[in-house]
């Protein structure tokens, strides 16, 4: 069992939580138990639409809206995990799983050579742009995270990442009090296997679900044309094409720890257009199977 002593040589047992058998604190998993392409799903219920895809499930477990199903499409390993909603449940998996790979919890200390993990987001999102439809798919080429995560961690930019950030912040007419937007952009030789099936953009990672995203019910959003005025942003190629929860910090963490990341979503909502998916399930499904067969 790996040590929870106050002496330790390594990361302290306040910084590193782990379980009385020694599976990392959230996720309860051991090194062993994850492959090295995990599949990232926002809603609990969608892990078993993935695996019961898979030829065979040698793991299981639960806790809390943590579930993990491991196993195997032809000689592939696979996991799949869920996330939850939102970037603070991503700042959990994501530093968690590389963990798993990364450090030794026995010792507590990173491991000499750093393993890699393939990370691609199963989600859905709602588009901003016309011609990006309900029931496409759309591909996540840089995201733009509105909810401040990644400001937290310290990291140097480059160039493409402080240009986009300060014509997006300069366009979108940001007012004093929001967090500042920090972009990432997603692995490019594990995206380029889904371009052939999915519309590609600039993905924004919102906070929250209403006003967030320029949703009014009861009460008004601080930037009321947001989602009339975004679309006509682009950068280099690439225009905003939807709004999602939790891309931003995928991005930003799995750059950061070294490994590759891609979100790919079905469009359940059209935001211009004021449509919404008459099958969202079926998008959702033919979407993981997509992605399966080009993984497998």
């Amino acid at each position: 069992m790996a040590s929870s002593t106050a002496n330790e040589t390594g990361i302290r047992s306040s910084e590193l939580i782990l379980n009385p058998d020694g599976s990392v604190y959230h996720l309860k998993l051991h090194p062993e138990q994850i492959a090295d392409t995990v599949l990232l799903v926002g809603d609990p219920g969608r892990v078993t639409e993935v695996s019961r895809y898979y030829d065979r499930i040698e793991f299981q477990i639960s806790n809390r809206e943590f579930i993990t199903h491991t196993g195997t499409i032809g000689n592939k390993r696979i996991s799949c995990i869920s996330t939850g909603i939102g970037t603070d449940n991503i700042d959990i998996v994501l530093n968690e799983l590389d963990a798993l790979v990364n450090i030794d919890l026995n010792l507590r200390t990173p491991q000499d050579l750093h393993h890699k993990l393939q990370l691609i987001r199963i989600g859905t999102t709602g588009s901003l742009q016309e011609n990006v439809p309900v029931d496409a798919f759309v591909q996540s080429r840089w995201a733009i995270g509105l909810d401040s995560l990644l400001n937290w961690y310290a990291y140097p930019k480059n160039a493409d990442q402080v240009r986009l950030e300060r014509e997006f912040v300069a366009y979108a007419g940001f007012k004093d009090g929001l967090a500042f937007p920090y972009a990432f952009k997603a692995g490019e030789s594990i995206a380029n296997q889904f371009n052939h099936f999915s519309h590609q953009g600039i993905t924004l990672t919102a906070p929250g679900f209403y006003a967030p995203q320029g949703r009014k019910l009861r009460l008004n959003p601080l930037l009321p044309n947001l989602n009339e005025h975004l679309p006509g942003f682009s950068f280099d190629q690439w225009k905003v094409t939807n709004f999602e929860m939790e891309t931003s910090g995928l991005y930003g963490l799995a750059n950061l720890l070294g490994h590759d990341a891609v979100t790919l979503c079905a469009v359940i909502a059209n935001r211009p257009l004021g449509e919404y998916s008459q099958n969202p399930h079926k998008a959702v499904d033919q979407l993981i199977q997509k992605v399966l067969e080009c993984l497998a």
